[in-house]
């Protein structure tokens, strides 16, 4: 499974309400969206029908999210669920939705992706799924932070390190798609400001020449789900009602459970 059959299959199972995409490319990936979705890329040529309701912004994913309002579309724009929001008295579907589902496949180079990472998460909930494209390279030379190659993932699989090094409360998922894999992670909390106050420490431990000191494991993929297991798993209706109804984080901790029942 190719990693946009992975995203066309995660969003007929999550059925997100919105979509971020960062690293437009030519679209084949944002076209996958039928939500309320904003797609960042400075560079993007969209050579693919797009069916949802968009916002492209052509622009940096650090100068979108530096924006006072990065996310107004999904706010003010032509959102089914703004009106039933509106007419919800306990507001469990929010005038102001978070980020549901998020894509990120921009910059090849650890530091920009964990700042991307980093900024999604702010707009997220624990009930979001964030996927990080190309995490696992096969070889050294797909991950050189300089491209020398055809597929190139550069070092962003550094990210899953940092992650559960430093973010255990988060459940970092490795997903065997092909080429180069994704990760999926599951339990955002905008709170956390871990990443934020080590950012230094973190770069400068982990940004060092190439050629990368790519572990085994990567490459192998050892530790890494087959995409069908982790999309047909039975959590799934469960994280999408703990959405819909706004449930506290205190509800991860049995999801959470079922989640890594599948990575076993």
């Amino acid at each position: 499974m190719n990693r946009h059959e992975f995203l066309r299959s995660l969003h007929r199972v999550y059925r997100p309400r919105n979509y971020l995409e960062i690293g437009v490319n030519d679209g084949r990936s944002l076209a996958l969206s039928r939500v309320p979705s904003v797609a960042v890329d400075p560079a993007f040529r969209v050579v693919t029908d797009i069916s949802c309701d968009v916002h492209l912004v052509r622009a940096t994913s650090d100068d979108f999210f530096a924006r006072k309002d990065p996310l107004l579309h999904l706010r003010n724009g032509r959102n089914p669920f703004r009106a039933l929001a509106r007419r919800d008295p306990l507001n469990l579907l929010g005038a102001d939705p978070k980020l549901e589902l998020s894509f990120i496949d921009g910059m090849h180079l650890f530091e920009y992706a964990l700042r991307d990472f980093m900024n999604v998460e702010r707009h997220s909930r624990w009930t979001s799924v964030i996927v990080l494209d190309d995490m696992l390279p096969r070889d050294v030379d797909e991950a050189a932070r300089d491209r020398h190659t055809k597929f190139w993932t550069g070092d962003v699989y550094k990210v899953a390190q940092v992650l559960r090094r430093y973010r255990p409360d988060l459940l970092v998922v490795e997903v065997d798609t092909e080429p180069t894999g994704v990760v999926a992670v599951f339990g955002a909390d905008p709170d956390n400001t871990v990443l934020k106050d080590a950012y230094d420490t973190i770069v400068e431990e982990y940004v060092v020449p190439d050629p990368q000191n790519v572990p085994d494991e990567v490459l192998v993929r050892k530790n890494a789900v087959r995409p069908e297991a982790l999309l047909g798993a039975g959590f799934w209706p469960a994280l999408a009602r703990a959405r819909n109804l706004r449930r506290s984080r205190s509800a991860f901790a049995p999801l959470r459970r079922s989640i890594e029942a599948v990575t076993v």
